[in-house]
């Protein structure tokens, strides 16, 4: 009865998105575009990559496509309504659809949260035990990680998303946005939005700081094992399986960290954006580059595909 309710106060928002800089929409559509078309293939190739290649079948890089699947799905959430809004004059999105668009942003966002979480255990277990890695990073133990991570993300989500729909919407419903996010839809909420912001600071502090609690304590270990090790080789390797996470981590956290810093207010409202572009179109892009070119694995996979599919051309 409340969201029906609901839906009869404000049927549809309209998203601002940088309408305010109309000789910027070609380029920006431009730019986004190609960052979106890089994202996907991007990390389409490195689930195909995995799959082929038997030397890629290990936790690590189970874990890594979980984690490329989960860029695919957050950039398309938010990406192609981005794009259509610089390119047609409606732009208006319906109440179902900025609540289904905002569930899944916030879903994959606190899924890949944890999936990093997880990613820093996967390299801690590597490290300290390595003659048993595979046994103790059984194929059970990874489906059931991964399989927590995306129930942590789909609950914390639903909460939210609930909470959303309890408040009501009225007037224009302009939305200073490009898409569904968090504050940008309890900016155009005419009630009081105290419950769903509190239900939102606990979920993002929890998962946050658990998130970072795992990456922390693993990374911790790690470098007390390497420390104590005899051999400049082994910590050499020991910290070159860490390093592509380690930057992932560093871009994923340091962005959040920067639209948290942001203050919601009118006069900041584009900061807002631009951190939201960041989090939700440039870091997809970003995580497959990052793998696959310190990868030695990943590179002679993609190479050996190129030359295979040259020969086939040539003969």
């Amino acid at each position: 009865m409340i969201l029906l309710q609901t839906l009869h106060s404000v049927a549809t928002f309209i998203l601002v998105g940088f309408s305010e800089f109309p000789q910027l929409q070609a380029p920006l559509f431009l730019l986004f575009l190609s960052i979106y078309t890089v994202t996907v293939v991007g990390n389409v190739g490195i689930i195909v990559v995995r799959r082929i290649n038997p030397k890629l079948h290990t936790p690590m890089y189970f874990f890594l496509s979980h984690l490329s699947f989960l860029d695919i799905c957050y950039s398309s959430v938010f990406t192609p309504k981005l794009l259509e809004i610089l390119v047609v004059e409606d732009r208006t999105i319906s109440f179902n659809g900025c609540m289904t668009q905002f569930f899944f942003g916030c879903a994959c966002v606190i899924t890949e949260m944890f999936m990093l979480a997880v990613m820093a255990y996967d390299r801690f277990v590597a490290v300290c035990n390595p003659l048993l890695y595979t046994v103790a990073m059984s194929h059970k133990l990874c489906a059931l990680l991964v399989a927590g991570t995306y129930m942590w993300g789909g609950l914390c989500s639903l909460i939210i998303t609930y909470s959303l729909l309890q408040l009501s919407y009225c007037g224009s419903g302009l939305m200073n946005h490009f898409g569904c996010e968090y504050s940008a839809i309890i900016s155009v909420s005419c009630s009081d939005s105290t419950f769903s912001q509190m239900a939102c600071l606990v979920i993002s502090i929890l998962s946050e700081a658990c998130s970072l609690l795992i990456t922390l304590a693993s990374y911790v270990f790690i470098v007390v094992i390497v420390i104590r090790m005899p051999s400049k080789g082994g910590l050499r390797k020991a910290f070159s399986t860490c390093t592509s996470h380690l930057m992932a981590l560093t871009i994923f956290h340091g962005v959040i960290l920067l639209l948290y810093c942001v203050p919601h207010d009118k006069s900041s409202w584009l900061l807002v954006k631009v951190a939201t572009a960041l989090y939700s179109v440039m870091i997809p892009m970003l995580n497959p580059l990052i793998y696959s070119l310190r990868n030695q694995d990943v590179k002679e996979t993609v190479r050996r595909l190129i030359n295979s599919k040259l020969h086939s051309h040539l003969t």
